[in-house]
């Protein structure tokens, strides 16, 4: 069956995860309470019934758990939770995201829309499972600025086993390319090795050899930024940029 799209109220309605629940149990096993508290949010009038599919969505979406936006301890008995407590700043947060994502969804009906059917936005849009949506590129440029380029190195491939077939982020050549020369001016060592990992991924795009060679010539590794160079030549004969860097090279002497 086609999904249908959903309005803004609609989308709403996922925010369950994040909100107050009231749940309390003496016998220590969790349920749904018929009437949940501190909703600031979604309609005061929900019953706890309408949270346990909205609950799921959400945590499809960001690939979290209830703790996440909650004061409760992973893997405890969810009795245990405090579901109406604001404590857990992921809560506010959460509140907010979906304020916006409602003020989206409104304004995206006043735009004529280019295809046959609405564009509409929801969680699953910008997180495909991931609490925070950020792009490849930003990830590994905060890892790096963290715990350094060997770290930054590690998280591409744990990021690539895990989110390849999710389309989560941009595996293509393009985002290893940007954060080497994003790297560039300040770690020319750590730049080569992005751009060599993307030599390495993509080894027969002329481009990556030619980024490869472009941080070798900075760090006045000449010989090698000619073998380089040389090999995106091979791969792209009208790559006029490897051209002109090649004659400079080889007229400036170096071997």
């Amino acid at each position: 069956m086609k999904p249908k799209i959903l309005s803004a109220t609609a989308f709403l309605t996922l925010a369950a995860l994040f909100f107050g629940t009231g749940v309390h149990s003496a016998q220590g096993q969790w349920k749904w309470p018929e009437k949940p508290k501190n909703l600031k949010v979604l309609n005061k009038d929900w019953p706890g019934s309408r949270l346990s599919p909205v609950m799921k969505g959400f945590t499809r979406s960001l690939g979290v758990r209830c703790s996440y936006c909650h004061v409760g301890e992973e893997g405890k008995d969810l009795s245990t939770f405090d579901f109406v407590s604001d404590a857990n700043p992921n809560k506010d947060r959460a509140r907010e995201m979906l304020r916006m994502l409602g003020d989206i969804n409104d304004h995206l009906k006043k735009i004529q829309p280019s295809g046959s059917e609405r564009v509409n936005m929801w969680c699953q849009t910008c997180h495909h499972g991931r609490p925070r949506p950020m792009t490849l590129e930003e990830e590994m440029s905060e890892r790096y600025r963290k715990q350094g380029i060997d770290s930054a190195l590690a998280l591409y491939h744990s990021l690539k086993e895990k989110y390849l077939e999710k389309g989560a982020y941009d595996f293509t050549e393009r985002s290893l390319n940007e954060f080497g020369y994003d790297l560039l001016e300040k770690d020319t060592t750590g730049a080569i090795r992005i751009f060599t990992l993307n030599t390495q991924v993509f080894p027969k795009s002329s481009n990556v050899w030619d980024s490869l060679a472009e941080a070798y010539m900075k760090a006045g590794d000449m010989k090698m930024a000619k073998l380089n160079y040389e090999k995106s030549l091979q791969l792209d004969p009208e790559n006029e940029d490897a051209k002109a860097n090649l004659k400079k090279i080889n007229e400036s002497g170096s071997k």
